[in-house]
């Protein structure tokens, strides 16, 4: 058998990754990817075990889709992309990955190390101007672990510990530079490295949870403030259950994950607001954010407890906020000791009371936002938008929401049933994640909804394509301003009153001249509709979700949304 007929590390590497769960391997490739089409090729020949090649024509879209199937999972799956210039287009969506604490392995191939003599050695032009002396200094900050395979014999043992890093709390992502000539050595009858037992998220210490309980017991005026609970049902639940119970009031600030449901008697909305300003205990829970210090605190006195995998998020160089106790200790298991801990501690006729108040209060707040949009809008405003879709797709709908969506108006019950972008705010995520979604949960309907700036910058060719190439009809919506609203936003909230005031905020956020984004949909086979006149909306709604659940194509909706 001729050397490149033996069996190498890129057989080596499919294999050990589909042995740790990894379902799909989606990668934009280059010519450092020799070795990984053979043993994709051999695999299928063979029959022997490899993820799913799933080839997309953008990196970001990559790394995107791989986040959003881990969402729609909680498993690991693999990227890989060609050497530092792929690594260097995935990076935003890689912050991406890193801002919400989920798991991404990428892997990315590196110019061949030698010049001659080996197999793999270079020969492209290229393979000279494309090295660096650092590939992974690019991606340091972004990730938990970063090697380069140096010698064949080492790619099982380095793929496992990347994975289970990665997958280690707090969860991150981990970067494998691969080279060509070990990853096309022989690597012998060198079996797959299967996965080792990952340490199970901390507990809580149960001297701080019985502080904690004590001074919830004590409290008149408590508050939750979270945003990234309800990554798994059973969180979910936990939560929903230890708040009815003892009347604890919550608020979901900028919630990357459904933490509530939005019909919880105990949610109090998404603005910390007056609740805050009242407040004479404060407990975020897992929340990176919990307010706006230029803009609300709490009172002086209040009690402020940090709760979460790694509370003091170490990473923000500038984190100010507060904490009269820190308990690090995964959600679900600090949520369920406190349950344990307040049992017969609390005064029920208090929780009664609060119970009632706080029930009365969510009860007006959601009848007061539902009458504000009962009336046809003059233009179609996101409040509207919102609302109307809510009540068309469903309650068992995956809702991806890069920014513009108003939650508030279109509620959602269900566990895995709304995700908004990562606090990093890598712009264009929505569109690649709801189609990773789809990939890992082809069964259920997917929709993103993002605005104009997010859709360009989602490489909106690249994720048509791979819809309509990988069978991924998602409902695409956009909330089309006409321009950077973050940028304009930002700007008059510091210069209203100066030359920028006068001039609406618009110079560097304008995006006119706006194509006509829903031609692009239907350049690459699916359904696309500009949508204008509010009186139009629930009936274009409607005709593009019969094209995404009966006729299986992808559809767009560019919705002229003036905000």
């Amino acid at each position: 058998m001729t050397e490149t007929m033996a069996r190498t590390a890129a057989d080596l590497f499919l294999e050990t990754l589909k042995a740790h769960g990894v379902e799909f391997f989606i990668c934009n490739p280059g010519t450092d990817f020799p070795p990984i089409v053979e043993a994709f090729s051999r695999a299928a020949e063979s029959g022997s075990p490899a993820p799913r090649p799933i080839m997309v024509p953008h990196e970001n879209l990559a790394v995107s889709m791989a986040h959003g199937a881990f969402l729609a999972t909680g498993n690991i799956q693999a990227v890989m992309v060609h050497t530092n210039v792929g690594t260097a287009n995935a990076l935003n969506a890689l912050l991406d990955v890193a801002g919400d604490r989920s798991s991404v392995l990428l892997c990315a191939g590196r110019s061949p190390i030698t010049e001659k003599g080996l197999f793999g050695s270079r020969n492209r032009n290229i393979h000279w101007a494309q090295e660096m002396r650092d590939q992974a200094g690019m991606v340091r900050e972004a990730v938990k672990f970063d090697y380069e395979l140096r010698i064949p014999d080492q790619i099982g043992d380095v793929t496992a510990r990347a994975i289970e890093i990665a997958m280690t709390e707090p969860r991150g992502a981990a970067y494998l530079a691969l080279p060509r000539e070990p990853l096309a050595g022989p690597v012998g009858d060198r079996p797959a490295v299967p996965p080792r037992a990952r340490p199970a998220a901390p507990y809580p210490a149960p001297e701080a949870i019985e502080t904690l309980a004590g001074w919830i017991a004590a409290s008149e005026r408590p508050l939750i403030i979270a945003n990234s609970i309800g990554r798994t049902a059973e969180e979910f639940e936990t939560f929903a259950r230890v708040t009815e119970k003892f009347a604890l009031p919550v608020v979901t600030f900028n919630q990357r994950f459904l933490c509530l449901p939005s019909t919880h008697p105990m949610h109090q909305g998404y603005e910390p607001g007056p609740l805050l300003a009242d407040a004479d205990l404060v407990i975020i829970l897992d929340c990176d954010v919990p307010w706006i210090p230029s803009i609300q605190n709490p009172p002086a006195g209040a009690k402020i407890i940090q709760i979460g995998i790694d509370p003091a998020f170490p990473t923000y160089t500038t984190r100010g906020f507060p904490a009269d106790l820190s308990i690090a200790a995964g959600v679900g298991p600090a949520l369920t000791a406190l349950e344990k801990a307040l049992a017969g501690k609390i005064d029920e006729g208090k929780v009664s009371t609060r119970r009632k108040r706080l029930t009365d209060a969510s009860n007006a707040r959601r009848a007061a936002l539902r009458k504000s949009t009962d009336t046809l809008p003059p233009h179609i405003s996101p409040e509207y938008l919102s609302r109307c879709l809510g009540e068309a797709i469903g309650e068992d709908a995956i809702l991806v929401n890069e920014y513009p969506l108003r939650i508030d108006h279109c509620p959602r019950v269900k566990a895995g049933t709304y995700f908004h972008t990562s606090p990093a705010g890598g712009l264009g995520w929505s569109f690649g994640a709801a189609l990773g979604m789809k990939l890992a949960a082809p069964d259920r309907f997917v929709v993103a909804a993002m605005g104009d700036g997010a859709y360009i910058f989602a490489n909106p060719t690249a994720c048509h394509w791979a819809a309509a190439g990988h069978d991924l009809p998602i409902l695409t919506v956009i909330l089309n301003n006409h321009r950077y609203a973050a940028v304009r936003n930002a700007t008059l909230h510091m210069f209203k009153d100066g030359a920028s005031g006068r001039r609406n905020g618009d110079i560097l956020a304008d995006l006119d001249p706006a194509p006509d984004y829903e031609k692009i949909v239907e350049a690459h086979g699916g359904h696309g509709a500009r949508v204008e006149n509010p009186a139009d909306l629930p009936a274009a709604i409607a005709k593009a979700i019969d094209v995404v659940r009966k006729e299986k194509r992808q559809a767009l909706l560019n919705v002229i949304c003036p905000y």
